[in-house]
């Protein structure tokens, strides 16, 4: 796809029908990736994707707190024991926040399935004043192969979505073998 939408830039101004042919190509591609993704994102879903609520569409809220319940579940069926403790603050959390932890709760757990069989995990919930805290920490495992240093492009990109709120994520192994993930954010709108 760069590398169409780079021809049809250099030859916009001289060639318009091959600059036109190049941004289908770039459109086609594009649609293509995006229904791959969400065959991917589908079955990483699971059967929530299927509820009563989908618009026309085929779009549907996204997810967030009220939903972890269901991730945790099909968590455990992978073979992967999971303890949850929410304590939700008083009022409704923003959706991107809302969004952005059920994101961090399901890239934590996704990584223990992944890299570290055998591991028990751990999710809590809480706030602090203005502050939704998210731990998830895990046992390790048999074979444990994450790098540890938090820099996986998971954990990369949730940083970066919860610094659009004003939050922090902290990555890494704990002492005694198992993974720790931590993360702050403002539950609030100000």
């Amino acid at each position: 796809m760069v590398i169409q939408a780079g021809a049809a830039r250099k030859v916009m101004d001289t060639a318009p029908a091959q600059s036109k042919q190049a941004m289908l190509a770039v459109e086609a591609g594009g649609r293509a990736a995006m229904a791959e993704l969400r065959h991917v994102m589908g079955l990483l879903a699971g059967p929530e994707s299927e509820r009563a609520g989908i618009s026309a569409d085929g779009l549907e809220p996204q997810p967030g707190l009220d939903q972890l319940d269901s991730l945790v579940e099909r968590v455990r069926a992978a073979g992967v024991p999971v303890s949850i403790e929410i304590s939700p603050p008083p009022g409704p959390l923003p959706p991107g926040v809302d969004l952005a932890v059920y994101r961090v709760v399901q890239e934590a757990l996704t990584n223990t399935i992944k890299h570290a069989a055998g591991a028990r995990a751990s999710v809590t919930i809480g706030h602090r004043g203005d502050w939704l805290e998210i731990e998830i920490t895990d046992t390790g495992g048999r074979h444990t192969t994450r790098a540890g240093d938090g820099q996986g492009r998971g954990l990369i990109g949730l940083r970066e979505r919860l610094a659009l709120y004003g939050g922090t994520l902290q990555a890494g192994p704990q002492s005694d073998g198992g993974y720790q993930i931590k993360a702050r954010v403002p539950w609030t709108t100000t």
